[in-house]
């Protein structure tokens, strides 16, 4: 038998985390690395935080998981914490992002045909985005890379340019439901959308009875600044998917809606077993409990900007590698001049410092929210350094 145990759809690299603490991993062999990855924007309280590691044993001793046929407490209990401190009305809990893009689908399809307008079934998305790698969301990207090998893919989305109002606003027909888009796209290159372009979306949904739904699977939870990133632009969608940092590390998701949006998910038109169970519920109460105290968000965004700073101070060292720095908050990416792949492994295999690559050649920098001047200071020395001794690959 040759193929592994894992099933081999990962290129692993040598790095074989066996414990963290805070803003670091430690390796089999007790090597450390500054973990300015966060497991791609998902520890975004860094590793071993006491809260949400006492809340998850406390409650795992407690009960971890009961059917949605019964009464839901701990569930009730975190979706009234999201409704109260976002634009929705409900939430539907998942296992991971790309149920919760899968959820948001269903659900601006449910709103048109539950009005009989069962052909209004279209969602516009961007080029170059990622929402996940079920077959519904594969279906949603126009990435050739995400596609191949999983035809026939499933009908019912068209792909425009990545903040080009008028693009998008050329595919609009009597088909269209709405429009699937990142405020920021992390895998596309950390790309935040123009403000009229967002604007320009949500008034042609206004205009047309159409749904706006916000993929915010990787730049929310606190993870740009604010508590979602659509804050940031003055407006709301209709429907959004969150995951990653909301569990703290415990897989979980959720889509959010308006009353409006959600009036086609009625009883029997969508589940999960394990969706809202009550160890994930007590895991994003806790990171809540961290990222809803006074000056928390503050926090990030100060912490944002010193690490851009630094970041952009940097650049002009080493401008034969880097071109400038773009994102929000502590989701942030360093376009390179060269392949972003190369020079990430180059960091992580002798620099001890993990980062992420993106589309366009960049770096994605996303460490946990909660990092110190201290864990800044390292990253740019570490980048510096790796910078100064390594020889981009011929093309």
């Amino acid at each position: 038998m040759s193929i592994t145990p894992l099933m081999p759809v990962y290129p692993r690299c040598g790095v074989r985390p066996v414990r963290g603490e805070g803003a670091w991993l430690i390796g089999e062999r007790g090597e450390r690395y500054l973990d300015f990855a966060s497991g791609i924007a998902v520890n975004l309280l860094g590793h071993g935080h006491p809260h949400l590691t006492k809340a998850i044993a406390e409650q795992a001793a407690t009960l971890i998981h009961v059917s949605n046929l019964y009464g839901s407490p701990q569930g009730e209990a975190f979706a009234q914490r999201l409704v109260d401190n976002t634009f929705a009305d409900t939430v539907f809990f998942t296992n991971s992002g790309a149920e919760a893009v899968e959820c948001a689908i269903k659900t601006a399809r449910a709103y048109h045909s539950s009005a009989g307008n069962a052909h209004k079934h279209t969602l516009i998305t961007f080029n170059n985005a990622f929402h996940g790698r079920t077959l519904g969301t594969i279906s949603a990207t126009n990435q050739e890379k995400l596609r191949k090998g999983f035809d026939p893919l499933l009908p019912g989305f068209a792909y425009a340019p990545f903040d080009d109002l008028n693009a998008a606003l050329d595919l609009v027909d009597d088909s269209t439901a709405g429009f699937l888009v990142e405020p920021v796209q992390g895998e596309g290159g950390i790309r935040p959308a123009s403000q009229p372009f967002l604007q320009g979306l949500r008034d042609i949904c206004n205009e047309r009875d159409l749904m706006l739904v916000f993929d915010e699977v990787q730049c929310g939870v606190a993870r740009t600044g604010s508590l979602y990133a659509y804050e940031q632009y003055g407006l709301a969608p209709d429907i959004l998917a969150s995951a990653k940092g909301i569990g703290g590390g415990f897989p979980m998701g959720a889509c959010l809606a308006t009353e409006k949006a959600a009036r086609g998910m009625t009883i029997g038109t969508h589940g999960s077993t394990y969706g809202g169970n009550p160890l994930a519920m007590a895991a994003g109460q806790a990171v809540f409990d961290v990222i809803l105290e006074d000056g928390f968000l503050e926090q990030v965004q100060a912490t944002g900007e010193r690490l851009r700073g630094a970041l952009e101070q940097l650049i002009p060292n080493h401008d034969h590698l880097f071109e400038s720095v773009r994102g929000l908050g502590l989701m942030l990416g360093i376009k390179m001049k060269s392949d972003s792949r190369a020079f990430v492994a180059h960091l992580r295999d002798n620099h001890g410092l993990l980062t992420v690559a993106a589309g366009d050649n960049v770096i994605r920098i996303l460490p946990p929210l909660n990092i110190e001047q201290g864990h800044i200071d390292e990253c740019i020395e570490k980048l510096s350094a790796g910078a100064a001794n390594y020889t981009p690959p011929q093309a």
